[in-house]
């Protein structure tokens, strides 16, 4: 029978994930469900051991419980584009992710064919030469004041976590979700801190192996400006003062 300890850690990769039994199993290259495997009833196979290393950098050594160390590599992460679209003339286009489409897009990152639904343009600027990049809608209010939800962000392809600057926000492409967040390295071990400007929302930790693309916002999109925003709101105040010195002058 497989180590109680191993069962568990395979069962909670498999949770953490959100797999089901059967789709793990096809991932592994596991005939029908990870069901027996889940219950002691059949050893974790070399060939599951090296996929579950392949695909999601697991610590064969922490899965037998030789060490505290889930994943390998975490410094060494990839989270550059998966996917890069260019025109006819062979040129990078920039592809916009809108809210909607966010929902699908950590399962479909591979998939070319996916892209293809989403609108793409060039943008003839220098400041967007020799570079990947990217737009995102943002969704919910968890980076207000600075970003406000159904605003877009355009955002340049990072390489590497090494490469994460300070005061700067991120598009973070988890396994399951498309996140806008300032991210920190983790004082204390090699994690990510993903921060939101909008007190409400408390800080988190993260493996640097569950990022797939990281985007670092370069400037953002605004339509529809109007007095509920923050430049809508500063005219009204500088008409009202306006308003009030001509009350003034007259009496």
């Amino acid at each position: 029978m497989e180590n109680e300890l191993t069962i568990k850690r395979f069962t909670d990769i498999r949770r953490e994930l959100g797999f089901t039994q059967a789709e793990f199993a096809k991932l592994l290259g596991i005939s029908s469900t990870t069901a027996d495997i889940e219950r002691g009833r059949t050893k974790l196979s070399g060939k599951v051991v090296a996929e579950l290393l392949k695909q999601f950098k697991i610590n064969p050594l922490w899965l037998f419980g030789q060490t505290d160390s889930k994943y390998l590599n975490t410094s060494m992460v990839s989270v550059i584009p998966k996917v890069v679209t260019v025109d006819s003339a062979d040129k990078e286009n920039l592809v916009l992710v809108n809210a909607k489409a966010a929902a699908g897009y950590p399962q479909n990152i591979q998939d070319s064919s996916w892209y293809r639904q989403l609108p793409a343009f060039d943008l003839p600027l220098p400041e967007f030469r020799n570079a990947t990049y990217r737009g995102f809608q943002v969704e919910g209010d968890s980076m207000v004041p600075n970003l406000y939800p159904g605003e877009w962000v355009l955002a340049r392809a990072v390489e590497s976590v090494e490469d994460l600057s300070q005061n700067k926000i991120y598009v973070v492409v988890l396994q399951d979700a498309v996140l806008v967040k300032k991210v920190e390295k983790s004082p204390g071990n090699s994690n990510m801190v993903l921060i939101s400007l909008n007190e409400s929302y408390p800080s988190y930790e993260i493996q640097p192996d569950q990022i797939q693309e990281l985007w670092e916002v370069s400037s953002k999109l605004t339509f529809g400006v109007d007095a509920s925003t923050e430049k809508g709101l500063l005219r009204q105040l500088q008409d009202s003062m306006e308003d009030l010195k001509r009350q003034l002058s007259h009496k």
